[in-house]
């Protein structure tokens, strides 16, 4: 192996070996061989470096800093930062393990929800096919996770069911328990001419250090439609990685916000394949970070088939130190002719120590598509600033008419009122703080 790509060893790979035994399914032997292998992927591989390309902004040997505890397997205290629920779908995961007595789950019919554990007790070999895809490869955070999940959401709507009210998932880490790693496993499927809608959030204690490490495998079937809204608002202290890897076939559609705010560092990642003729996402995000910070995006839209369309939109307002990533690569495959991939990424920088790193990509192997990207950075319009101004409001309030003016031009695309007023009053509360910090 060459020097500059040797691995960065991983102590907390040594924590197997205690938390295996109280991991679930652990008495079903293609699984215990399955976290085997994946362990000995997370030694030989390491965590990834910054001399990988897809991970050149982002610095991962901070969580080798940290004594993680994988968490155990005692139910959690339930945490005073559980969210009010808004729905009649309302799946609540404590410390990484499903709730059942905070959920409030009355799936109507056409839709389940499960927790991995409850489905490795009661349907093992349906959870090996959901498992057993990932055995191969050479994404050690993937692995790492595959390894420790304890639990994580199960949710299939069945063909041609109108899941009309979103489904909420809701992740709560205790603030009693410091320097703990929380893994999860989901699974969205979506069958032919479904339609589904997840909101999915992430809250935490404020001076908790702990690790929200989420993978999530979602399947939408020929004509199916889901729209996936995720809200990370980890504590401060926190660090947070997730991964979704999106398979979206013939004639459907997946529609995905992101909007972060919490955490001192986290990834947010997407590899999306359009694997179908007529298969379109639209990819959209937000991201708010002050102090020191650090957010990434990073994203990869695949189009490996002909007529095919993709949209992306990111924009992101950093404060103080911190530092925004977005990583965004368009592929078109030499079949996919006729695509069309679309792709834009501002970002507002409210300090002169504010940092953004941007990489659009676009590689093609076609010749008959439309494609583009484009990517701004800079600080508020000081035209519209001297307007309001001239106006009456004062600074800090014209500071916020327009941040908010700006990122709220991202939510555009999130159809459901209900989930964009919520992001809406997400934002509003995070800049209140942001000013209320300047003044201080």
């Amino acid at each position: 192996m060459p020097r500059d790509l040797h691995p960065s060893s991983f102590s907390y790979a040594d924590r197997f070996a205690d938390a295996a035994p109280s991991l679930p399914g652990q008495h079903l032997p293609w699984l215990r061989d399955l976290r085997t292998a994946a362990i000995e992927r997370v030694r030989r591989l390491g965590l990834p470096t910054s001399r990988a390309e897809r991970w050149k902004y982002t610095n991962l040997n901070v969580l080798n800093a940290v004594a993680f505890t994988p968490a155990g397997s005692a139910p959690a205290a339930a945490s005073d930062s559980l969210p009010n629920a808004s729905g009649n779908y309302h799946f609540v995961l404590v410390d990484g393990r499903h709730r059942p007595e905070l959920s409030t789950v009355t799936p109507p019919l056409g839709l389940s929800i499960s927790s991995l554990s409850r489905l490795l007790q009661d349907d093992p070999e349906a959870a090996r096919l959901l498992l057993a895809g990932h055995v191969d490869g050479e994404d050690a955070l993937d692995a790492l996770n595959l390894a420790f999940a304890a639990d994580g959401y199960v949710i299939h709507a069945a063909a041609g069911a109108k899941i009309e009210t979103p489904i909420e998932i809701v992740h709560v880490n205790s603030t009693g328990l410091a320097a703990t790693a929380i893994h999860t496993r989901n699974v969205v499927i979506a069958d032919a001419g479904s339609s589904a809608a997840i909101v999915e959030s992430f809250v935490g204690g404020a001076d908790a250090a702990y690790w929200s490490h989420a993978v999530c495998d979602i399947k939408v079937a020929p004509g199916a439609v889901v729209h996936r809204y995720k809200d990370q608002d980890d504590g401060i202290k926190a660090f947070h990685i997730a991964a979704d890897r999106v398979s979206v076939a013939r004639d459907a559609r997946y529609e995905s916000f992101v909007l972060a705010t919490g955490a001192a560092l986290s990834r947010h990642e997407i590899a999306l394949t359009l694997d179908g003729s007529g298969a379109s996402c639209q990819l959209d995000g937000g991201y708010l970070a002050r102090g020191r910070q650090h957010v990434d995006n990073t994203t990869e839209i695949r189009h490996a088939q002909p007529q095919t369309t993709s949209s992306e939109v990111y924009k992101g307002v950093l404060d103080g130190q911190a530092r925004g990533v977005f990583q965004g690569r368009i592929v078109v495959e030499k079949d996919a002719q006729k695509s069309n991939g679309h792709q834009l990424s501002k970002t507002i920088l409210l300090s002169d120590r504010a940092e953004i790193d941007t990489k659009p990509e676009l590689e093609i192997f076609a010749d008959d598509v439309k494609c583009s990207h484009g990517a701004t950075a800079g600080e508020l319009d000081g035209d519209a600033l001297f307007y309001l101004r001239a106006r009456g409001i004062d600074l800090a309030e014209a500071r916020r008419l327009l941040v908010e003016a700006f990122i709220h031009d991202a939510l555009a695309n999130v159809t459901d009122a209900t989930v964009r007023g919520a992001f809406e009053r997400r934002i509003g509360s995070w800049m209140a703080r942001s000013s209320e910090d300047r003044t201080e």
